[in-house]
């Protein structure tokens, strides 16, 4: 499959301090020459986020503003944002600053080159750079990755990752029926059980985490929904 066309889609909640930079880096990004659409799906926000927005839209031919009437969680913004995807291979981008749109080359290689159909970014399979934070966010990626691994036979080392990219046949072909952060173990739940099972690749990725200072969203209600996900979507499909 030729790839000339990519889907940027990017939940939005409440983050205008960071909308402006992101929007700049993910423009920014080396994407081999692809023909890029940037979806941003606004989940609500109650500050300037829809305004900085319509801006952006305004400025740039290449952005569009999907908004949600109401506030439903970062599944929800995604399953909109992939129904409106229109390019060849879809790529989920955060609104904060934590992950960096200047590894996007990394993400797309397997795609490109024809070996991957999902790729993952990993913040525990890499030499890169990440910010020290909490323990206890490290301790509970680990164990929910390894509790999805045991259950979809899979080996990787960041389920929880924001950066996921799939060719858009296959992310359009699964029902996302979680509204929240339960969206990950879900989705990687419903990919490793496709027939045939699509072709996975994982790719070491940094990482600058913020503290919830900073506007930190998820927290101990989502790890346990996620293991909720991780049982659900892989024993009782």
């Amino acid at each position: 499959m030729t790839v000339t066309k990519i889907s940027i889609v990017i939940p939005c909640y409440n983050e205008q301090a960071t909308l402006v930079t992101i929007v700049d880096r993910v423009r920014a990004a080396d994407i081999s020459g692809l023909e890029r659409e940037i979806l941003i799906v606004d989940d609500g926000s109650k500050d300037r986020s829809v305004a900085i927005i319509k801006d952006l839209a305004a400025k740039y031919s290449d952005i569009r503003l999907i908004e949600q009437s109401y506030n439903q969680g970062k599944g929800a913004a995604l399953r909109t944002g992939f129904a409106a995807a229109t390019g060849d291979v879809v790529l989920i981008q955060d609104a904060d600053l934590e992950y960096n749109p200047a590894e996007y080359p990394k993400l797309l290689r397997p795609i490109l080159d024809g070996r991957a159909d999902v790729v993952f970014g990993s913040r525990f399979r890499s030499s890169e750079e990440m910010r020290v934070l909490y323990f206890g966010h490290y301790v509970a990626n680990m164990v929910l990755t390894l509790a999805s691994n045991v259950l979809t036979n899979l080996n990787l080392t960041d389920m929880e990752t924001c950066y996921k990219l799939f060719r858009r046949e296959i992310i359009q072909g699964i029902a996302i029926e979680e509204n929240r952060f339960g969206f990950e173990p879900e989705v990687t739940a419903k990919i490793a059980h496709l027939k045939p099972q699509p072709r996975i690749y994982e790719v070491g990725i940094s990482y600058s985490g913020r503290t919830y200072e900073e506007g930190k969203k998820i927290g101990l209600k989502d790890g346990f929904r996620a293991i909720w996900c991780i049982l659900k979507y892989n024993l009782f499909r």
